[in-house]
């Protein structure tokens, strides 16, 4: 009884300690095996942030259904990454992790704010546009409507913190406008969330030319055996310019440079840029530096998603809890919500 106890208070405490930090919400799409870039770009930035804000994370398999998908491993794809998520760092005790079609609340908010929601607004959005061409078979309704969706999954939480990558910008400016909307009909509901960009830069595929992602080929995932990671990088662009190995190179127009910056120890940062300059190393040299960084930091990240995707069921009770955790919010959310339009 007194452990009972104990634990009841330790819960309480932590309560007490969350509701007085900011709110951060950010998401993940279950795309398959995650790769360095939703790392780099992302995960590795949100272990980081923990600490510092009451933080939901959310795999948001509604988003993922906008283009076409392989509906048999869907259930298997979401598991995976919120493993891998788990592997990398956002440990279940320090935050809050979940699936968004397990709260419905997302998509009834999504519904209210597409009616304040202008047609010009969404017509604008970049992605929309982009996706749009590269799934032209495919332009559907929630594809356009994909940043209402996100503007529903941030707010419903009343998040003010909003970690994303550049591509995102757009996104969560949209945000604070259909919460600015909502409010100046309603009255005051939603803050103006904020986001909150990476100084890392865009991460490159290994292509050198595009972002990095499983659909053009040009990545490396989070569960690459060392093997497989130095094959990739072998054959990975570097600075266009250096034709020869005894040209000198600029490791600032360089992605694997880039990589090293954000993977590498210093002292090997520096060797890579001072000697590339001078063409006291090769690019395969460079690369097999980087590759062994790349290796040493990933290594712990696959060991531990192996054994979660081994025992899918600590998965899905993660998964469960922060759906719990979310609910109440959500339905509070919504209860206000619907109070203000006159609907309750």
């Amino acid at each position: 009884m007194k452990l009972k106890s104990c634990q009841r208070e330790q819960e309480k405490e932590d309560s007490n300690e969350k509701s007085a930090m900011k709110r951060l919400f950010s998401g993940i799409q279950p795309t398959g095996e995650l790769h360095i870039g939703n790392y780099l770009g992302a995960i590795r930035n949100w272990v980081r942030m923990i600490s510092e804000y009451d933080s939901i994370f959310c795999i948001v398999d509604y988003h993922a259904i906008t283009v076409e998908y392989d509906v048999p491993t869907m259930r298997e794809r979401i598991l995976g990454a919120a493993a891998e998520c788990i592997a990398c760092g956002l440990n279940p005790d320090r935050c809050t992790l979940f699936v968004q079609s397990h709260v419905p609340e997302h998509t009834e908010l999504a519904w209210i704010f597409n009616t304040v929601t202008p047609m010009g607004d969404l017509g604008r959005m970049t992605q929309f546009k982009e996706k749009s061409q590269q799934h032209k078979q495919n332009v559907n309704v929630g594809l356009y409507d994909y940043p209402v969706l996100q503007a529903a999954d941030v707010l419903l939480y009343k998040a003010e913190i909003v970690p994303v990558g550049e591509d995102q910008i757009q996104h969560i400016e949209f945000c604070r406008r259909v919460a600015k909307a909502f409010n100046a009909r309603y009255g005051e509901t939603f803050p103006e969330a904020r986001h909150v960009v990476p100084r890392i830069g865009r991460i490159m595929g290994l292509d050198g030319k595009s972002k990095m992602s499983k659909s053009l080929g040009n990545y490396i995932s989070l569960s690459e055996l060392p093997d497989t990671i130095r094959k990739k990088l072998s054959t990975a662009v570097t600075d266009v310019n250096r034709k020869r190995r005894t040209d000198p190179g600029n490791p600032d127009v360089c992605n694997i440079y880039t990589l090293h910056r954000l993977l590498s120890r210093e002292k090997d940062i520096e060797y890579v840029n001072v000697e590339c300059r001078r063409a006291g190393i090769g690019c395969i040299e460079c690369k097999m530096t980087l590759a062994g960084n790349m290796i040493a930091e990933l290594n712990p990240i696959r060991e531990k998603a192996k054994e979660l995707k081994e025992h899918p069921e600590r998965v899905k009770e993660a998964l469960e809890a922060g759906r719990d955790r979310c609910k109440p919010i959500a339905v509070e959310t919504m209860r206000e919500v619907k109070t203000r339009m006159g609907l309750l």
